[in-house]
């Protein structure tokens, strides 16, 4: 009986569950305070603290399906999508973890089991690899060879080195051997261990990797021998998408039903077009999944980092498509299909559903535009090169700095011409523009210092006070000066830590508050408050008096009225959400905000800049909520009651088990750490400063409140005077049509302006004796005086035309560069091309330049050869003539 994907799925939980295992949600796709990754890849990513010791839970067992991604940095496999049977984008790795609990035995026993029992797969197909002992300095894994003797004869459990069977978590760090379960893709598996050159170390086509279980039990040091672990762990991986093949007898993972009804959409899409084979669909299907939860998670298409791996998917299954004949945008209706798909189990699809399709149409559009350009730039590059040359990875660098032309997708039109391209190289270069350098920071969130997790564990979170205090009397628990923790502090820059405290730590978009802490002897004056860890409030300051020591008792005082303005800042961030829902459609998501005492600043996805009506109607609805002056209340629900209330959260927020959603003006409704007024009047003013684009798809308003509101509304008040008086209005509303007046006057005076130039430059009448007559065709070569090229070209026109068939050719100072320009009749392009002999002319300028046979220009450094370029018109059109 065939399983389908989903029953797998749900049937690896309830055997884990049953056992014990804490059933864990999959994480977001962006790693949570962890730099050294640009996406979750593995099921151990959010348990890795847990596996150091930095971080305890409420559970030794868990069980997880979390989505992974290995399409950028060191594990990247983007390039052999669409082209095997088991390599992805985004896959669902099936995972069961004991953090100190069980250990191997239980572990091989309920792999096994769950393979063989609950999903019935045959034994006699199955073969399993422990650690030989060979390639690291730890021993041979006799202990897992003598468990797996109980399930499987000996003659199917293979051997292997570290590099197939040792695990480590970095150069230091916990580390152990592996021990994998691999099926025969050819019936009953031979017994043929230790035999060499047999098994699945060496033979990759009769194998296929179902199971890997790691022995966590070493750690290792940066010097000194690997040491045991005093509570060994198990970390097990299995891709879901392998494991469904199988039990539903396909030879690939896109035969089964997590990817088999994307790639038919896509030949539905392309009327089954099979000219380029299963791949292009297979890329198309994998490349729609990741987009999906990608953008579920928060990550938009860009030009750095996380965001520059989501375009680089979205582009190549774009690329793909068009190959397929799929000229019109498609590409949305594939990401909805995997919303229709996979929704039920991932809610946040759902919920995302208009964004998610915003973004993908959006990144669409504007990249089949760029296709179109940069292809014919590239072709152009590339048609200067013979077979074999390489391509300059500055051109590619360009390619991609100007019009966003990715470069692997460069490195493949490359290849296709017969060339290539060093991909490292063009990289590095658009790194190095970007940056000012080689690296490049991997998203917000920066790997937590070990001394905070270290406080954090030994004194815990501090209590928060602030939502309904601004001052109390705190503890001192821990004290930070010059990067380490100290019994006492003198003076100077200082970080504290206390057991409870008032001041809100930077949060949400929300800026840290400022404040004193004042003792005895001395005072602390707070700049910031950050919470590196948990909810571990770190105070950062200057120490003005001391010494300050652990133990000590302060007085914590928040400068209230900054906090004030903060306040009004963050609830109006609240209320313009809400208001730009409204107005321009439920795919306005959150994508960032910076809310701090002098504004507020909120991003948010669209892809078309407001019209002056919309801001219109946004600012309205944000102050209607206003003066409703609405009581604001708090709840905390768990996250599913808030989902379920109709709260919006933040795109790849973390949250907790427990989450405080904020009601403010009566409608907003959000999930929401910060600060917020009482009272929806007491924001007291809501003005927008300016609204305008930062990404593709993704736009941000600046706005003031309160007093700032008003300083904003009396400064435009200032300005709307200032034009008034110089423009001699009496009523502001008169300014539109006296603007619209003066431009019509400035339009016709440059028009006459134009003309006097063009008569100027044409010497009105002409004069005949400037004309000579070159093989029999005549040639006027003139300096004239214009102020740019416009008006050159204007008069090489105007000259052409009077002397009905031959060729002019003219030089100008414009603006201090020499500039020359050839006019060619029609009737003689055939035998003058005016790109060939202004090029020519341009050597006498320390120029270069070029153009269509009939029209050509070109510019150079050197004004004072303007005259000898004229004088060798005749010359070089002679020679152009024999």
């Amino acid at each position: 009986m065939s399983i389908s994907a989903n029953e797998v799925r749900q049937k690896f939980v309830e055997f884990f569950e049953g056992r014990g295992h804490e059933h864990v949600a999959s994480s977001s796709l962006v790693p949570h305070n962890d730099k050294s990754l640009l996406f979750v890849n593995a099921g151990m990513n959010q348990f890795k603290d847990v596996f150091t010791g930095r971080e305890t839970r409420p559970y030794n067992r868990a069980v997880s399906v979390q989505r992974c991604l290995r399409a950028g940095g060191k594990h990247n496999d983007l390039d052999n999508v669409g082209f095997t049977p088991r390599h992805h984008t985004l896959f669902e790795m099936l995972g069961n973890f004991s953090f100190g609990d069980y250990f191997k035995a239980d572990a091989i026993e309920f792999g096994w089991t769950f393979l063989t029992d609950t999903l019935g797969i045959d034994p006699a197909r199955l073969v399993v690899t422990v650690f030989s002992g060979e390639g690291e300095s730890a021993p041979e894994d006799t202990e897992a060879y003598a468990l797996w003797t109980k399930f499987i004869p000996k003659d199917r459990i293979y051997k292997c080195a570290a590099k197939d069977n040792f695990w480590s978590m970095g150069d230091t760090g916990p580390c152990g051997p592996c021990s994998e379960i691999h099926i025969f893709n050819q019936g009953a598996a031979p017994g043929l261990a230790g035999t060499p050159g047999k098994g699945p170390e060496f033979e990759d086509d009769l194998y296929l990797e179902l199971w890997n279980l790691v022995f966590m039990q070493y750690e290792k040091h940066n010097d000194g021998p690997m040491t045991a672990l005093p509570k060994p762990s198990i970390d097990t991986g299995s891709g879901l998408e392998r494991v469904a093949a199988v039990v539903g007898g396909f030879d690939s993972n896109y035969g089964s039903s997590l990817l088999a009804p994307l790639v038919d959409l896509g030949k539905a899409l392309a009327d089954g077009n099979d000219s380029k084979g299963e791949s292009p669909y297979r890329v198309i299907a994998d490349h729609a999944r990741a987009t999906a939860f990608l953008i579920a998670d928060g990550v938009f298409p860009d030009k750095k980092d996380r965001e520059y791996v989501l375009r680089r998917i979205m582009r190549r299954a774009i690329r793909h498509g068009s190959d397929l004949g799929l000229d019109e945008p498609f590409f949305h209706r594939v990401t909805a299909k995997v919303v229709e798909m996979f929704g039920e189990q991932n809610p946040a699809l759902v919920a995302r559903a208009s964004t998610i399709e915003e973004v993908v149409k959006t990144e669409e559009e504007a990249f089949r535009r760029t296709l179109a350009r940069g292809t014919r730039l590239l072709v152009g590059k590339l048609e200067g090169l013979q077979k074999g040359q390489a391509l300059n990875p500055d051109t590619a660098a360009d390619l991609y700095d100007t019009y966003g032309f990715p470069i692997d997708l460069t490195g493949i039109m490359v290849k296709e011409h017969g060339c290539t391209l060093d991909e490292a190289a063009a990289e590095a270069a658009v790194k190095t523009r970007q940056s000012g350098g080689a690296d490049s920071q991997m998203g917000p969130h920066n790997t937590v210092a070990e001394l905070y997790f270290q406080l954090q564990q030994a004194h815990g979170d501090s209590a928060f006070t602030g939502y309904g205090e601004t001052a109390g009397t705190a503890k001192v628990v821990a004290l930070v000066q010059a990067g380490e923790s100290v019994a006492s502090a003198s003076a100077g820059s200082v970080e504290v830590v206390l057991d409870t405290t008032p001041m809100y730590a930077e949060s949400g978009g929300q800026v840290g508050d400022t404040g004193t802490l004042s003792f005895e002897g001395g005072r602390v004056d707070v700049t910031d408050v950050k919470k590196p860890v948990g909810g571990l409030h770190v105070h950062i300051g200057t120490l003005t008096e001391g010494p300050l020591r652990v133990g000590d008792t302060v007085e914590v005082r928040v400068d209230e009225a900054r906090r004030d303005a903060i306040r009004r800042n963050h609830s109006a961030t609240h209320l313009l959400h809400l208001a730009l829902r409204e107005v321009l459609g439920d795919h306005v998501v959150q994508k960032g905000s910076l809310v701090d005492a002098d504004k507020l600043r909120f991003d948010f996805s669209h892809r078309a800049p407001l019209t002056s009506e919309e801001t219109a109607r946004v600012e309205h609805r944000v102050n209607a909520m206003v003066v409703g002056n609405a009581d604001s209340d708090t709840k905390e629900m768990t996250p599913d009651e808030a989902g379920e209330a109709g709260a919006i959260g933040l795109f790849g927020e973390k949250y907790g088990d427990r989450v405080r959603v904020v009601r403010i003006g009566g409608d907003s409704l959000e999930l929401c750490g910060g600060t917020h007024v009482r009272r929806s009047g007491d924001i007291g003013l809501f003005a927008i400063t300016s609204e305008g684009g930062i990404a593709q798809g993704v736009r941000r308003i600046e706005a003031v409140t309160g007093m700032n509101a008003l300083a904003h509304v009396q400064s435009m008040r200032e300005v709307l005077g200032s034009a008034m008086g110089h423009l001699h209005v009496g009523a502001a509303d008169d300014l539109p049509g006296r603007i619209e007046k003066l431009q019509g006057d400035l339009k016709a005076k440059d028009r006459t302006i134009e003309q006097l130039n063009q008569k100027l430059a044409t010497g009105g009448g002409g004069d005949e004796t400037e004309v000579a007559e070159i093989a029999g065709i005549k040639l006027m070569a003139r300096k004239v005086a214009v102020a740019d090229g416009k008006a050159l070209r204007g008069a090489a026109d105007t000259l052409r035309d009077r002397l009905g068939s031959g060729v002019v050719v003219l030089g100008a100072d414009t603006g201090g560069k020499a500039t020359l320009l050839v006019a060619v009749t029609r009737d003689l392009t055939d035998r003058v091309h005016a790109g060939k002999l202004v090029g020519t002319l341009a050597r006498h300028v320390d120029g270069r330049g070029g153009g269509r046979p009939d029209l050509a220009q070109a510019g150079g450094s050197n004004v004072g050869g303007l005259d000898a370029a004229l004088d060798a018109a005749s010359e070089a059109l002679g020679a152009m003539l024999q």
